[in-house]
């Protein structure tokens, strides 16, 4: 690692105070800082800068859950591009291992690292460049590309899609069918952190772990929460929608093994934007990977948007 400049002061902001220093770099999740930080999805000491005199060279920031004291994600890494100073990646590196030091419990892996870009990142020579100075100093702390994710969004306006015919729906019968039925359609997953998972544990720990730590946390109703039924009354898919901290969401969808193939996917996606567009959303989100061609293509096909991607990277 490059010697650092004695001029460079690596911190954390104050508190909320330092909010317009911290956002002199833009970046989308910007707006999201103050309300973020009131509801304890972030705090000062996970928010740092690196600074020459007043002038803000880099910042990088982690979000977590409230009230939890580790924070869930690295979220935000940003450098001043049009400084012109070649030294600059240096300077975020020793910004990010400085604050990961301070952050961080010791020893720990670090929380994977989610970077919203556009769609066309990869053809606009300048968006392009910019992302990938963020992924390299990352990668100089050991960080690689896991995976990319579409971001989705349907909007008011969009056709609402109409109930199925093949279907019936039903809400779930409790957390214990949630983890059976997770537990099944992860068989044949193409998800990749779905994938990760399943390295390391059995299908039904993996289920039980995502109930947990995600979807368990919503407090928007499990009455929302459907199974889709054949005829004769079993299972052949389910569908979560709910509602996170900021945006009415398809949090979870699948078909189970022995159903796909059938186009089923389309009416599981219907019911759960019905459900949402009907609750008055102002807009659905959703996401996938974009290696899962046939989840994207359903997704387009309901009138979801591909409007922005996710670049994750992790630490082995």
């Amino acid at each position: 690692m490059t010697p650092v400049p004695d001029d460079l002061t690596v911190r954390p902001i104050t508190g909320p105070e330092e909010l317009g220093l911290f956002s002199r770099l833009p970046y989308v999740l910007d707006h999201e800082f103050a309300d973020d930080l009131a509801g304890g999805r972030r705090r000062p000491g996970w928010m740092w800068v690196a600074l020459r005199g007043d002038r803000l060279l880099a910042r990088v920031a982690w979000w977590g859950r409230a009230g939890e004291d580790t924070p869930l994600y690295l979220d935000v890494l940003d450098i001043d591009d049009g400084a012109g100073d070649g030294a600059l990646l240096d300077v975020a590196e020793h910004l990010v291992r400085t604050a990961m030091a301070q952050v961080l419990p010791a020893g720990s892996r670090p929380p994977e690292y989610n970077r919203f870009v556009p769609p066309d990142w990869r053809d606009v020579a300048a968006t392009r460049q910019a992302v990938e100075d963020r992924m390299a100093v990352l990668e100089r702390t050991g960080a690689r590309l896991f995976v990319e994710r579409l971001r989705l969004e349907w909007r008011p306006g969009t056709p609402v899609p109409a109930p199925s015919t093949r279907l019936a729906f039903r809400p779930m019968a409790g957390t214990e069918e949630v983890i059976d039925l997770m537990t099944a359609a992860l068989d044949g997953t193409l998800d990749a952190h779905s994938r990760a998972d399943l390295a390391t544990m059995t299908a039904r720990e993996a289920a039980t772990a995502h109930h947990d730590d995600e979807l368990g946390r919503f407090t928007s109703p499990r009455e929302w929460w459907q199974v889709a039924t054949l005829p004769d009354g079993s299972p052949a898919g389910f569908v979560i929608p709910a509602r996170n901290d900021y945006n009415p969401i398809i949090a979870y969808i699948a078909v189970l093994p022995a159903h796909r193939g059938k186009g089923l996917i389309d009416d599981l996606l219907a019911e759960g934007t019905r459900l949402l567009a009907a609750d008055g959303a102002p807009r659905i989100r959703a996401s996938t990977d974009l290696g899962n061609t046939p989840m994207a293509r359903a997704f387009a096909r309901a009138g979801y948007v591909d409007f922005e991607r996710t670049l994750t990277m992790t630490w082995s």
